[in-house]
């Protein structure tokens, strides 16, 4: 549930006492791990780490204008949600986060890079802390810049499968006609 407010000071003073010590509680962890090139900030109505344009001066693919997102937490209607862009760049680390969390035994809702939680004892925090520190900028930058090279690679992939179907169609009917 983006807000419309502009600071952590506001966001964190309008959330309910119990979503305030989830927030507080994640926010100690993270800013305790995460490596120190990383800012934490308002981004897309949340509470954000991001890397500032100073450190990783082409911003966001998506909005250049944005610093490089890499992790976030939002209060929505029916539960917190840890949005964990850091994860999602690196597929490695998402199944190395995901098998660490569930050895804990708690349950994990999770969508590609999204955490679903409902209180604070729902989550591992020192699977939360040891998921930022392994993740320093350098080895983001990496993920996030392979990940894309990734998507162009797949992407010229498909186009050519497509092509190459289209020439077979075409083959096939000139063989028949």
């Amino acid at each position: 549930m983006a807000t419309k407010t502009s600071t952590l000071k506001q966001y964190l003073a309008n959330l309910a006492p119990d979503r305030r010590k989830t927030i507080q509680a994640l926010r100690e962890v993270i800013n305790k791990n995460i490596d120190k090139k990383f800012e934490e900030g308002m981004q897309y109505g949340m509470p954000s780490w991001y890397l500032p344009h100073s450190i990783y001066p082409a911003g966001y693919h998506c909005k250049p204008s944005e610093p490089l997102p890499f992790a976030g937490i939002a209060s929505q209607k029916n539960h917190i949600g840890l949005h964990l862009f850091c994860v999602y760049a690196d597929e490695a680390e998402s199944e190395r986060f995901q098998e660490e969390w569930l050895a804990t035994g708690k349950k994990l809702d999770m969508g590609k890079s999204c955490v679903r939680v409902k209180k604070l004892e729902d989550v591992p925090l020192p699977v939360i802390g040891r998921v930022f520190k392994r993740m320093t900028a350098k080895k983001f930058v990496t993920a996030y810049e392979g990940s894309l090279a990734g998507n162009a690679t797949s992407k010229a992939n498909k186009k050519k499968s497509s092509k190459k179907a289209t020439e077979r169609k075409t083959t096939s009917k000139k063989a028949r006609g």
